[in-house]
């Protein structure tokens, strides 16, 4: 898979209005025409630290990290908010999506060209899309990395995405196995409270 190219050096330099607006309006077609979509998952973080999982996405705005077995960590987007779990510690932080930069891939609705714009990837098969709204720098940056690929959605493939928080924490996430608009139940994006039952979900 093509490697993902620091975030500086893709906001450096620009890319021609032409080609602007075709591959974000790709971009914008491929997020409306996905209702469903589950990968493997790779995560990297600020300090190098990689972890892996499945993750499992279905609009409107619900989402799952599932860890990788011993990972007491659990993400989920419930369709409103987007609950943090931590096992070890009984913990439970939730925020309402739309302060997350995840919000551009769970809202079908969401008009990117607003807040997004291309940048360089370096190499013609790939499109890079950064999601910045100017308004609310608190939410942070994405930025979504997509193959060429005519047999996925719009023709693009999301290969993954770097999001960098409000401090600057960068956290990379690589995609693979990715398998769109297949049957997903409601259920997946149900969890148990560590705070009333002291056992993972």
């Amino acid at each position: 898979m093509k490697a993902f190219l620091p975030l500086a050096v893709l906001v450096a330099t620009s890319v021609p209005a032409a080609a602007q607006s075709g591959d974000l309006a790709a971009v914008q077609r491929h997020l409306q025409s996905v209702n469903t979509m589950t990968a493997a998952f790779s995560q990297t973080d600020r300090n190098g630290q990689v972890l892996t999982g499945t993750l499992t996405l279905k609009k409107p705005g619900k989402i799952r990290f599932q860890y990788q077995k011993g990972v007491p960590i659990l993400i989920v987007g419930d369709g409103k908010a987007l609950t943090f779990i931590d096992h070890s510690v009984r913990q439970v932080q939730r925020w309402p999506i739309g302060n997350s930069p995840l919000g551009v891939l769970l809202d079908p609705n969401k008009d990117i060209s607003r807040f997004a714009k291309v940048v360089p990837s370096g190499d013609p098969r790939v499109v890079s899309v950064e999601g910045y709204d100017a308004k609310h720098p608190e939410y942070g940056r994405i930025n979504l990395v997509f193959a060429r690929d005519a047999s996925a959605p719009a023709g693009l493939m999301l290969q993954g995405w770097v999001q960098l928080d409000a401090q600057g924490n960068r956290t990379t996430i690589r995609l693979s196995n990715q398998k769109f608009n297949q049957p997903v139940s409601d259920g997946t994006f149900r969890w148990n409270d560590p705070r009333r039952q002291g056992r993972a979900g």
